[in-house]
């Protein structure tokens, strides 16, 4: 097989490129996740769409064919939905609190599902984290029960996505697979998937999307590219259900009267002991983070 028909309408220039139905996009994206086209298609493809830019069709697209080549976890009879954090960026500037943020969620009696690979090397990444939070990798397709964090790695949910976020290294670009990851819904029942982004223009094609596909999320401008809020301010969040908006939180505008006694340093070791002294009571649970929490449940309970 051969993704070249759709290079040829997607790789025309900003100005030329043909957007794919969502159909097309599904059968392009299946082909790139089953290993099926050269390396040298697949780099035409990030390049090509990383000019043009994905459509919500073409997004949602991309996504049934992650969906359709996933490993998805199942659901265990009694189990409350599964709130899905999806970690790729990790720690710059400030502390990757995602953990804390699943700590926090799993404490309230949710299941939680975190998912991500290292993919920028000058980053802190959460994995780093997890053994001393007790937060364990998901090692086989198997329920979560309520009240409980897993980790799964990328590699095990759906290795060709891997693969797709790897080429980065090699081009030097983000490509779809950077976008997809942010969106995908790894479990086959009840579920919330909490999707960030960085940059405002990335709040409106995201929102098309989770309408588009239906979705049941919390959308937000997270902490650097991870899903949680900033700790120093309170970020504009909207919610979907059945991809139906549901208005959660406008935008506030500077930072909060009380802001959070974030620790100077961001590696593993000093954001871990952050996080365990929130959750012993000794730090209290940053005010936009603990929003953030809320908004999850009351979304959880009209799933």
């Amino acid at each position: 097989m051969s993704i070249a028909p759709y290079i040829k309408e997607i790789g025309r220039g900003k100005k030329g490129a043909r957007s794919l139905t969502r159909a097309q996009a599904t059968d392009l994206f299946t082909q790139v996740l089953d290993g099926s086209v050269s390396d040298l298609e697949i780099g035409a493809f990030c390049i090509a769409m990383r000019i043009k830019g994905e459509t919500p069709d073409e997004m949602a697209g991309f996504l049934d064919a992650t969906r359709a080549t996933s490993a998805l976890l199942p659901t265990a009879p009694s189990q409350r939905p599964v709130v899905v954090l999806p970690s790729y960026n990790g720690a710059r500037k400030l502390p990757a609190l995602t953990p804390l943020l699943a700590l926090l969620l799993a404490r309230e009696g949710l299941p939680v599902l975190m998912h991500g690979t290292a993919t920028e090397a000058s980053r802190v990444h959460i994995q780093n984290m997890l053994p001393a939070l007790a937060i364990p990798a998901q090692a086989a397709t198997e329920p979560i029960a309520n009240g409980h964090i897993v980790f799964a790695s990328t590699t095990h949910l759906n290795p060709g996505l891997t693969r797709l976020l790897e080429v980065r290294r090699v081009i030097g670009l983000r490509n779809s697979a950077h976008s997809v990851v942010k969106l995908m819904n790894p479990c086959a029942g009840p579920s919330l998937i909490v999707a960030s982004y960085t940059h405002p223009e990335y709040a409106i094609s995201m929102a098309e999307t989770l309408a588009l596909t239906q979705a049941n999320a919390l959308l937000l401008r997270g902490t650097e590219g991870e899903p949680v809020a900033d700790p120093r301010r309170i970020p504009p969040m909207e919610g979907f259900v059945q991809g139906q908006r549901v208005p959660l939180e406008d935008m506030q505008r500077g930072p909060l009267a009380t802001t959070a006694d974030l620790p100077k340093a961001i590696d593993a070791d000093t954001t871990t002991a952050y996080i365990q002294a929130i959750m012993a009571g000794e730090q209290a649970v940053p005010v936009s983070i603990a929003k953030q929490v809320e908004h999850i449940l009351h979304l959880c309970t009209r799933l």
